[in-house]
């Protein structure tokens, strides 16, 4: 193969790798695309490698365990001590994805596991190595491939294998395209639907060996076409989603551009800017590849951005020092880093052989936040039922409470009051009557109070004793305590309205009345006197008994005074229900929270039934407030996050202008939070968590951590 042709491969397997590196790091979303290119460099260069040569199964696999297997040994079992010596205790079930990992089948084993590649959170520092176990299940059958390639090309025609390949590439992206619309992760990892950029790669290369590229003259012309693929393909880095509705045509389209740079490659023979870069990064880029998650998942929790240029210079530094130390060559670092890795690779190998396999404790855990899912669906489906009768209930009492303002005149004019009074009271009876048309009214000159019990025991025995009963006595003879004691016990809890009077016969009958109410609190005084001095033409000579006009304003007097009594009374009766509806809305809850919350959710569900409750094991700050956007939450909002969600410091403030009027607790229980603001409440519940609180993985709480978070909650809730 050329120089220059070698080169232009660098360049393409450079700007794979940084893709893949930065769609790890979140910077583009479309970089998993690069993973076809890969892909796509293996297949073709397998296939330049080996045709031509007196072919050795023994020799191939010898390369290929010293090329790809055993720098992969070195990176799981060197993690796995840092990990241990870090005391790095997040990252607890390692025993079988290792041992998918060493076997080859790590694809198949995340499936199984239910990893999601594209989620923001990582699961595991090896989630990567699903590509690899594909390369490694590849580099396994690939010789038998290759002798089945050449007999079939001296035996029969030339164009079969071409047919073959073709054929297994179409068949295994309609599979792929098809998996994808109902499955996507068992798309993307499966050995099968991802065949097809491998096989379109060895059928490229078998096209490079058997016949010559057609070559385009003009050196210019060939680059500005090498170029153009290139910016084509690293635009599909920065576009592409997983999401898209276009993701299997992406990864086709950047598979095809990915043969055309190849082409390309072996048609330009100039120079590239940058050439000794390309060619460090491209000789350590399969290095790369494998150190970058271990160091990702221990660096995600800085929440410093310059925690991106930590990794990519760490990954840089690492990767190189791999790389130096699995060479043949003498130098004063060589056996330093050989003996420190040596070290390192056996210690994580007797830890890993030594170590207890928690799968059991683990599918236990991952069972119950299972069932707790499923229990949380359920019960969420009738929370939002009884919700919405909740609300349109309230709705309906709102409705009610307006309504029955607006009825309360109508209910004061039609109400079957009875009147009790002396000669002031009979004047007016005609005017009473048109404000009280049910009214009972009966009224004699010179009724005193001593004879007003003995009317009401009358009106009790015939059943027309009502609810509501006015008086106007006190103005002739004697006002003493021991009438109208008999009256308010005749009257039991009766609403009574006594109206007071001017010039009676006893100068403090008024005094009287006024100590009477003090001491019957279902008394309510109907103040005629302040209007009579206001407007003295209202009253006869004798200033007591009203005139023709003011025997219409007593009786309107009457009528507004109860009026605006049961006005009142309902309007407290109404501020009433509308405060303890408000102090109910004030005590309400919505819990937001990912496994931690799930696991709680029990516990918590009995001391808070009418809580909400927003769950999601992926969240990240980005689906996080997009959920409290659309959310309608209660006054109280509880965040329970554990350790497998990153919440910068800073992030809260963008809570905050989610969530402005709401009462916000975090508890955090890694002491990770340093956010402090008068409208947050932070609850730092880690000390309180002692040893025994944590399930084997140290961050799923037991059953005796759930009890004392629920303490905690509680009492940063007032319950």
């Amino acid at each position: 193969m050329q120089k220059r042709s070698i080169t232009k491969i660098n360049l393409i397997r450079v700007v794979a790798c940084i893709g893949v590196l930065f769609y790890h790091l979140g910077f583009l979303k479309g970089g998993y695309l690069a993973v076809c290119t890969f892909f796509v460099l293996t297949g073709y260069l397998s296939i330049l490698s080996n045709y031509n040569k007196n072919f050795n199964l023994k020799n191939y696999y010898q390369k290929r365990i010293k090329k790809v297997y055993i720098p992969l040994l070195i990176v799981v079992f060197v993690t796995l001590a840092i990990y241990v010596i870090l005391k790095e205790n997040t990252y607890i079930n390692y025993k079988r994805e290792i041992l998918s990992i060493l076997l080859g089948y790590n694809n198949y084993w995340q499936l199984n596991a239910q990893f999601d590649y594209f989620t923001r959170h990582i699961s595991s520092p090896f989630m990567h190595f699903w590509y690899i176990a594909i390369i490694l299940q590849f580099d396994l059958i690939f010789p038998l491939l290759l002798i089945g390639i050449k007999k079939i090309m001296k035996k029969t025609a030339i164009f079969l294998p071409y047919m073959i390949l073709l054929i297994v590439s179409i068949g295994s992206f309609l599979l792929f395209y098809k998996t994808c619309q109902t499955n996507l992760m068992n798309s993307y990892y499966n050995t099968i639907t991802r065949l097809f950029s491998l096989t379109l790669g060895m059928m490229l290369g078998l096209f490079h060996i058997k016949y010559k590229p057609v070559i385009i003259r003009n050196k210019i012309k060939g680059s500005i076409i090498f170029y153009l693929y290139l910016i084509g393909m690293i635009l599909f880095f920065f576009v592409s989603d997983f999401q898209s509705k276009n993701f299997a045509i992406d990864m086709l389209f950047v598979t095809l551009f990915s043969l055309r740079l190849l082409d390309y490659s072996k048609n330009s023979n100039e120079t590239i800017p940058f050439e000794k870069i390309i060619t460090f990064l491209s000789n350590i880029s399969y290095e790369i590849y494998l150190v970058q998650y271990p160091i990702i998942y221990v660096i995600q929790k800085m929440k410093s951005p310059i925690k991106y240029l930590i990794i990519i210079g760490l990954t840089i530094l690492l990767s190189f020092i791999l790389n130096l130390a699995l060479k043949k060559r003498k130098g004063k670092l060589q056996i330093p880093l050989k003996l420190i890795i040596i070290g390192l690779t056996i210690y994580g190998g007797i830890t890993f052989a030594t170590a207890k396999d928690n799968t059991k404790e683990m599918n236990k855990l991952k069972r119950d936040l299972q069932n707790n899912q499923k229990i949380i669906e359920e019960r969420q489906k009738e929370f939002e039922k009884r919700k919405k009768e909740e609300e349109s209930n309230w709705e309906n009492t709102l409705s009610d409470l307006e309504n029955g303002e607006k009825d309360i005149e109508n209910k004061v004019r039609n109400m079957s009051i009875i009147g009790i009074g002396d000669s002031i009271m009979e004047l007016a009876v005609n005017d009473l009557i048109k404000e009280f048309p049910n009214g009972y009214f009966d009224a004699k000159t010179n009724r005193r109070p001593s004879q007003v019990n003995e009317i009401l025991i009358n009106l009790k025995n015939k059943g027309i004793l009502g609810d509501v009963v006015l008086f106007n006595v006190g103005t002739n003879g004697e006002f003493y305590p021991r009438y109208t004691d008999q009256i308010m016990e005749t009257l039991e809890n009766r609403k009574v309205f006594w109206v007071n009077a001017t010039h009676a016969d006893y100068d403090d009958f008024n005094d009287r009345l006024n100590t009477l109410a003090e001491k019957y609190n279902n008394i309510r005084i109907i103040d005629w006197v302040s209007i009579a001095k206001e407007h003295p033409e209202y009253l006869i000579s004798d200033k007591v008994h009203p005139t023709v006009s003011g025997c219409k304003i007593y009786a309107s007097t009457l009528y507004q005074a109860i009026y605006q009594d049961f006005l009142k009374e309902y309007r407290e009766q109404k501020e009433i229900k509308l405060k303890e509806h408000e102090q109910k809305e004030l005590e309400k809850v919505t819990f937001v929270g990912n496994d931690l919350l799930i696991g709680l959710y029990q516990d918590l569900i009995n001391d808070y039934p009418n809580a909400d409750f927003i769950m999601d094991t992926k969240f990240d700050i980005t689906t996080l407030k997009k959920k409290l956007k659309e959310s309608s939450l209660n006054h109280n909002v509880v965040f329970l996050f554990d350790k497998q969600i990153s919440i910068r410091n800073e992030d809260y403030n963008s809570l905050l202008k989610i969530m402005p009027e709401n009462k916000i607790i975090i508890i955090d229980t890694d002491n990770t939070i340093k956010y402090n603001d008068e409208k947050m409440i932070l609850v730092k519940a880690k000390d309180k968590l002692k040893k025994d609180s944590y399930e084997i993985d140290g961050i799923h709480l037991t059953s005796k951590g759930n009890q004392i978070l629920k303490r905690i909650i509680n009492e940063n809730l007032g319950k």
